[in-house]
């Protein structure tokens, strides 16, 4: 099964959204349309993703882009996970629940694993390798919603869980999930949010 969609022609559309203004009015859009997003703007959001900061220039990061039937690997994911947790049921309760979790890999029409790659720089340290991954996926995130994309970081257990990394091909020990981006045209209004006063969360030391 390809996980690659094929490449088109048509011009990709670029926003002139100011840094900042990116910045206050992203949020997380859980709700997506099932249009198609074109490969030449996943590949500029890619691009985006590339130019987070590492230390040494590891570039600790790959993508997976799952788009199409692509994201029944991610569905299988989420089926291996929750019924390996599952006590034992008829066939017809088994397959009902298991359609239930490949359906969450089908949410958005394209998916975006994020992938904290361990470099081979004998400097490098963990912790600041998983945050230069996460700083990629904030990139991405910053630049979909610039192409008036909306889009979703999710995590939680099964994306830790060594049947997830298995169904997507993770080499053990080297990599793991830093999240999954759900992707697409917004089928909602942004949400409203609020954001606790920076001065109370900031010191100066001054002379």
């Amino acid at each position: 099964m390809s996980m690659e969609t094929p490449a088109t022609n048509a011009p990709v559309e670029r926003k002139s959204m100011d840094v900042l203004e990116a910045i206050r009015t992203r949020r997380s859009i859980g709700r997506v349309k099932s249009d198609p997003v074109d490969r030449a703007v996943i590949e500029e959001l890619l691009e985006a993703a590339s130019w987070a900061p590492s230390h040494f220039n590891t570039q600790p990061w790959r993508f997976i882009v799952m788009t199409g039937d692509g994201r029944a690997a991610l569905g299988e994911g989420y089926a291996n996970v929750a019924k390996s947790g599952w006590p034992e049921m008829s066939a017809e309760e088994l397959e009902a629940k298991l359609q239930k979790e490949r359906a969450k890999a089908y949410r958005s029409p394209v998916v975006i694993a994020a992938v904290y790659s361990k470099s081979e720089d004998s400097r490098a340290v963990y912790s600041e390798e998983l945050a230069a991954a996460q700083a990629a996926v904030q990139n991405l995130l910053l630049a979909a919603h610039a192409h008036g994309l909306g889009a979703i970081w999710r995590s939680g257990e099964p994306m830790y869980n060594p049947l997830m990394r298995s169904a997507l091909g993770l080499t053990e020990g080297k990599e793991e999930l830093t999240g999954l981006i759900y992707l697409g045209y917004p089928d909602m209004a942004p949400p409203a949010q609020k954001r606790a006063p920076i001065s109370e969360k900031t010191v100066w030391l001054e002379a």
